[in-house]
Parts: C-alpha cells; structure tokens; sequence
C-alpha cells in the first residue's frame, strides 16, 4: 500500500470524523433543547450508538456510494482526493456558519465534481444520483410526516394524562429515541466513508477482482464517526435544539422517533440520504402540530438554502481540488 493511498484512508476517516462532529448536533439537538441529558451525557450517549449500529446494519448505503454514484472505473487517488476535499471544505465552511448541512450530499457533490472533470457527464450513474438527489426532498417530508403524526397519536394517547405525568414519561423514553436515532444516523452515514475507501482500495487493485468492504475498513469508518460525534459541533447544538422551534420531552421524542424510522428504512434500501434534512423535518412536523407559527420558517428557509446549494458548491470545490491533484 503506497504512501498516497494511505493519506488518502486517512483523509477518508477524516472526513468521517467531520461528518459526525458536523452532525453531532441532529443527534442531540433535540435531547440537550429538552434538558433530558446535558450536552456531555449526550454526546457520549449518541456516540455509543453511533459505532453500535455496526451490529445491526448491511452494508447496503456503503455499496450505494462505492459503485453506484459514479463508474467505478474511472475510480482513481485523485477523484478521491478531489471528492474528500469538497466534502471537508464544505462541511467546515458550513459548520461554521452553524448551518445544519448534509455531509452526505456534499460527499455525493464531490464525487460528482471530480468526475465531471475526468470523464464529463458519461462517468455519472444518474440512477444511484437520482435515487439520492430525490431524498433530499423525501427524507424531510417523510420525517415531517411522520413527526406529525406520532405527535397526533401520542399527544391523544395522553390527553387525559397531566404535564407532570407526561413530561416524566417521555424524559425517559426519549432516551430510548434518541438511542435509534443515533443507531439510523451511525448505520446510514458511516457507510458513506466505507464506500468511497473500498472503491479507493478497489481501484488500487488491492481488492481482487471483486469490489467488497473490508471488515477492517468497516470498523474504522464506525470508530471515527462515533468519536466525531462525541466530540460534538456545538455551533449547530443551538441552530436545531432552539432556534427551529421549542420542545418538550414527549415532542422531542416523536420528532426523534419519526427521523429514526425513515433513516432505517433508507438503510434498508440502500438510500444514502441525509440525517440533518430528515431530524429537521421531523422537528417542522411536532413543531407544527402546535401550530404553524410554532416554527420559526425563517430560519428553515435559510437552512433549506444550504441544502439546496451543497451538491453544486461541494462539487466545485472537489472540481478544483481534483485539477490541482492532477498538476501536482
């Protein structure tokens, strides 16, 4: 293994790590905003079940990215290098800026990047892109939805029920929610790292002929985005826990609950979609079961501005990065 490759696994969990410092905050925006666990619990809590979806998850998101983004035969060191790059840059600029942005599409945006450069518009698989592309409106509509509607269900089921009672009951089961939601957010994202360092692997011929992720690699990638996690990207805390709208225990909860099912049900699939979009959505949809002023849309709309531009923005970056790698 050269020297080239090794810093390229190296910026590959890099890029993990940053994945789960960035997105610390959708694992426990919504468990320190209600004060069910102090920052510090929480992201340790978080981080736990990060690595602990490692038992329970296929591998079917990390085959997704490695091969069914771009050809993988065009597949080199510096369209890795370009599409980590994007991906850091970006998540960096945004964190930043606080903005709960999607480290899954701005890896997808770099790998898109790079290749557009290499090959032009044959090197992409506009399937796996448009299967990914589409979530980003799905998964926030579908966490939305079902945020809302376990709202409804559970805000009925305890109707008769007083503040008091209800605020202990939901303390702890949202820590049972926020254990899923974590496990979803660790076996959907780490994957992401997993498929771009196989394909790196697969490309130096270091795989055989067949493409499959190394159980070393599997571990690594699960490792680092669960010590991103714990050390947590505080600027954002405040952005999802306070500034979308106000929670108690039972919404938090539901808001958790309703973005854990959809990432399980898009790792089941497949589906490398975004925890950020899908936590967001589910917090829009308990917040507007109060009512629609609930949600504080000004803020929502500037997040969904940098949903919207982080494909474009991380693959210019990536772009750039790839050329410079060629000249180099």
């Amino acid at each position: 293994m050269t020297l080239a490759i090794i810093l390229l696994i190296v910026l590959a969990l890099l890029f993990d790590f940053l994945n789960g410092f960035h997105d610390s905050a959708n694992s426990i925006a919504t468990v320190v905003s209600t004060r069910v666990l102090s920052p510090r619990y929480a992201v340790i809590w978080a981080a736990f079940f990060n690595f602990l979806a490692f038992f329970f998850f296929g591998l079917h998101v990390a085959n997704t990215i490695g091969k069914g983004i771009i050809d993988i035969s065009i597949m080199d060191k510096a369209i890795i290098f370009g599409t980590l790059v994007g991906a850091c840059g970006w998540n960096i600029i945004t964190w930043y800026f606080g903005l709960p942005t999607s480290s899954s599409h701005a890896l997808i945006g770099g790998m898109i990047g790079a290749a557009l450069v290499k090959s032009g518009t044959k090197a992409l698989l506009w399937k796996g892109i448009i299967k990914t592309v589409s979530f980003i409106i799905i998964s926030p509509i579908l966490g939305l939805i079902l945020g809302w509607a376990l709202g409804v269900i559970v805000y009925w089921l305890c109707r008769k029920s007083s503040p008091l009672k209800v605020d202990h009951i939901f303390r702890k089961g949202q820590l049972v929610s926020a254990a899923f939601y974590s496990m979803g957010h660790g076996g959907n994202d780490a994957q992401k790292t997993m498929g771009i360092i196989a394909s790196l692997l697969f490309s130096a011929g270091l795989l055989g002929d067949k493409y499959y992720i190394p159980m070393g690699v599997i571990i690594a990638c699960y490792t680092a985005i669960a010590l991103g996690t714990m050390f947590g990207g505080w600027r954002i805390v405040k952005t999802m826990g306070q500034k979308v709208t106000k929670l108690k225990p039972v919404d938090g909860f539901c808001a958790e609950s309703g973005a854990a099912i959809t990432l399980f049900m898009a790792s089941q699939f497949g589906i490398p979609v975004s925890t950020t979009h899908t936590i967001t959505g589910a917090i829009m949809g308990i917040g507007s079961l109060k009512r629609l002023s609930a949600v504080r849309w000004g803020v929502a709309g500037r997040i969904v501005w940098a949903w919207v531009l982080t494909i474009p923005c991380s693959a210019l970056i990536s772009a750039v990065a790839y050329i410079l790698a060629r000249r180099s």
